[in-house]
């Protein structure tokens, strides 16, 4: 059985769809360790309440990005971590992490990659006037949302929507499928060839 380590910085409602979908049987997986940047993020207050061990490490307290990734990666050895999900965490890992860790560190963006990278995603959809947007479950490498996609759902735009009422779209949209996509990591059914993810059935 895989362990996972999810990183976050802040709400952490995709670290509790994880933490739900783990209780239930739907990931195949051990949740072993939530780490954060922010000793005040409500995602740490998730993990305790589910028994997960929580690691904090604020950037302050080290001289480089590359010094406090070491760090890091140091613990996740530790606790004999196979899988890093990104779960609203808001540092840029280095280059250094993400080699450490290939093709063992995952994402969720809310857009339609390769469309609207960055950390605005949902804002920057609903400002350009897309009809259609959604969520996007990627690999990491090392540029900014850009590794191989494992899944995406699409999600429609209407006329009525606010951003709110897309926020809340796109919400429900991640818990549907990075679940689905750490499952299927879980199962050993992702096979990488280049940019493309082949789901094995």
């Amino acid at each position: 059985m895989k362990n996972i380590a999810v990183f976050c910085s802040g709400f952490g409602s995709n670290l509790q769809a994880i933490i739900d979908a783990v209780k239930k049987g739907k990931i195949g997986a051990k949740l072993r360790l939530v780490v954060s940047d922010n000793p005040a993020c409500f995602a740490l207050k998730r993990a305790k309440k589910a028994g997960i061990q929580t690691l904090v490490l604020e950037a302050k307290n080290f001289p480089t990005r590359e010094a406090y990734d070491k760090e890091i990666i140091k613990e996740l050895k530790k606790e004999k971590i196979d899988l890093i999900v990104l779960a609203g965490f808001m540092r840029l890992l280095s280059t250094h992490f993400v080699r450490a860790y290939k093709n063992r560190i995952i994402n969720i963006h809310p857009a339609l990659l390769p469309s609207f990278k960055g950390t605005h995603g949902i804002e920057d959809a609903f400002e350009y006037g897309v009809k259609v947007t959604g969520a996007s479950v990627h690999f990491v490498d090392e540029k900014l949302d850009h590794g191989p996609i494992i899944l995406q759902k699409a999600i429609e735009i209407s006329e009525k929507d606010t951003l709110k009422s897309l926020e809340k779209k796109m919400h429900k949209a991640e818990h549907e499928i990075y679940p689905k996509a750490i499952q299927l990591i879980a199962q050993n059914k992702i096979k990488i060839t280049g940019r493309k993810v082949k789901i094995e059935t």
